[in-house]
């Protein structure tokens, strides 16, 4: 069966980059993940707002560890594209990933956490917009954040990181006390490209 249409970005293509690292203001950047992360990151996962939000928990630095491998791996196999954020000591500081991606469309969700210290520094808009200006540079039009509606300190994320509000999908996700409404935000590529970051 032959498309009508081509790729927005043609499969292999993002396999065949080298994952860059981005530099980020305060002492931070955004890496690949290490497999010597596992421990900051089973910490991380032992975070109540981070289980409430992302529905995981993480029992055992092997399970973290097997996490880790796993999203180097996505990136290969352009499932996903998943970034450590750190501080210039190695400590962790956050996760920024681009999953649910469809070439075809050239589309991705962006998905985020800070570890408590991390948080209250505008750490996690910056991520964002790092990575959606990388993006967009690698050829995606569209990005979407989702969030639950009670989660509004990833309302101000999206909104700092220049992402519109464009409606509440109702229902839409299962988190640990049950299914939540989700906003549903968006940037496009060509209302901007390069995403100013909103303070």
């Amino acid at each position: 069966m032959a498309e009508l249409a081509p790729y927005t970005i043609t499969p292999g293509t993002l396999a065949g980059l080298a994952q860059p690292t981005l530099p980020l203001t305060g002492g931070a950047t955004m890496r690949p993940w290490r497999e010597t992360d596992a421990v900051a990151v089973q910490a991380a996962y032992a975070d109540p707002d981070i289980q409430r939000w992302h529905v995981r928990r993480v029992d055992s630095p092997d399970e973290a560890r097997g996490m880790i491998v796993s999203w180097q791996r996505a990136w290969a196999q352009e499932r996903r594209l998943e970034w450590a954020v750190a501080a210039d000591d190695g400590s962790l500081l956050g996760r920024l990933a681009l999953k649910d991606l469809v070439l075809f469309d050239g589309i991705a969700e962006i998905a985020y956490w800070t570890v408590p210290a991390a948080r209250g520094r505008g750490l996690a808009p910056q991520a964002v917009v790092a990575a959606s200006t990388w993006a967009f540079e690698a050829g995606f039009r569209r990005l979407e954040l989702e969030h639950s509606t009670l989660n509004a300190a990833s309302c101000r994320v999206a909104e700092k990181a220049g992402f519109a509000l464009e409606g509440t999908r109702r229902g839409a996700a299962r988190h640990a006390d049950g299914h939540h409404d989700m906003h549903v935000h968006a940037r496009l590529a060509d209302a901007g490209g390069t995403v100013p970051l909103e303070t």
